[in-house]
């Protein structure tokens, strides 16, 4: 095999490794908690595979479900001063 086809070959691969990888980076704790069908399918792909996609992602997705599920954290009820007589 010539220098040429094993420089490109490995440049190829490189260059598709990269692609790969630059997808998961652009998934926000935000950007999931407002795309419940892309939240889904990565909390699928998490509990499968939690090795493939990394720690770091997993880790988005998981807090990503908790801030749907559980809110930002600001309670809009405020119970009244006087406690009700029963």
């Amino acid at each position: 095999m010539s220098p040429f086809k094993i420089m490109a070959s490995s440049s190829l691969a490189m260059l598709l490794a990269a692609c790969g990888q630059s997808s998961n980076s652009t998934d926000t704790v935000e950007s999931l908690a407002a795309n419940p069908d892309r939240l889904k399918e990565l909390r699928q792909q998490c509990k499968l595979d939690r090795a493939k996609l990394g720690d770091a992602l997993c880790n988005r997705v998981a807090e990503a479900t908790r801030r749907r599920f559980m809110g930002d954290g600001n309670v809009p009820y405020t119970p009244s001063k006087k406690p009700p007589k029963f």
